[in-house]
C-alpha cells in the first residue's frame, strides 16, 4: 500500500487552482477533493432553509453530486457558510481523513495548507489579479448562459476576496511554506507545469 502524500492547493476564486489540482492529481494518480464543493453543498442546503451547521454535520457524499452547485447564488452562499465556525469544524475531519488516504491526495480550497493539512508534503498557493480572475469567471458565466456584466463579476470577486481573507475562522492566506504560482500572465499549461515541477521536487 502506497504511503500517504498530501498536496495542499489554496487560492482565491477563479485563480485556476481547481484546474491545476485536477491536472496534478491525474498526473500522479492521486485522489482529488475540491473542498469548495463541501461548502457549496452546505450553502445549497442553507438556501433550501436548512441550518448550515446541521447541514454540514449531516453532509453525505451524494450531496456533492447535486447538479446546481456551480451557480453564482450557491457560490455566494458557500462563502457565507464558510464563515460559520461550526460548519468548518464539522467538515474538518472529512477533509483530513481524505488527505491521508493511501496512494496520495490533492485537496484544493482556501485553508488546506494553513488549517486542514498544515503538515502536507507540498503546499501551493495559486493566485491571479482580481481583474483577470473576474474576466475568467465572467467568460464561464456567459458560456453557461448567464447575463451578467464583467463589472458586476469583478465586484463579486472583490467582495468574496474581502470576506474570505478577513473571516475569523480560517482566513484565506498563503501558508508560510507554500510556493506561490501567480497565473495572471500564465497559460493553464504553464501553471500546471509549474505545479508539477514543485511536486516532483518534493517527492
Amino acid at each position: 500500500m502506497t504511503e500517504p502524500f498530501t498536496i495542499a492547493i489554496d487560492g482565491p476564486a477563479a485563480a485556476g487552482k481547481g484546474t491545476v489540482s485536477k491536472a496534478v492529481a491525474a498526473h500522479f494518480g492521486f485522489a482529488h477533493l475540491d473542498t469548495g464543493l463541501l461548502y457549496r453543498a452546505v450553502g445549497a442546503k442553507m438556501l433550501l432553509g436548512q441550518d448550515p451547521a446541521t447541514a454540514a454535520r449531516e453532509l453525505a457524499a451524494s450531496d456533492l453530486e447535486a447538479g446546481d452547485l456551480r451557480g453564482p447564488e450557491v457560490a455566494d452562499a458557500a462563502s457565507r457558510v464558510a464563515t460559520v465556525p461550526e460548519v468548518r469544524a464539522a467538515l474538518l475531519d472529512f477533509q483530513r481523513s481524505f488527505a491521508r488516504r493511501a496512494g496520495g491526495a490533492v485537496l484544493d480550497g482556501r485553508d488546506i495548507g494553513t488549517v486542514i493539512c498544515p503538515n502536507a508534503e507540498v503546499k501551493l498557493f495559486v493566485t491571479a489579479s482580481a481583474p483577470v480572475r473576474a474576466a475568467r469567471r465572467h467568460a464561464e458565466l456567459v458560456a453557461a448562459g448567464s447575463d451578467v456584466s464583467v463589472d458586476q463579476v469583478l465586484a463579486d470577486v472583490l467582495e468574496r476576496d474581502a470576506r474570505d481573507s478577513s473571516r475569523a475562522a480560517s482566513p484565506l492566506v498563503p501558508a508560510k511554506d507554500a510556493v506561490t504560482i501567480d497565473t495572471t500572465d500564465m497559460s493553464i499549461d504553464a501553471a500546471v507545469d509549474a505545479a508539477l515541477a514543485v511536486v516532483a521536487q518534493r517527492r
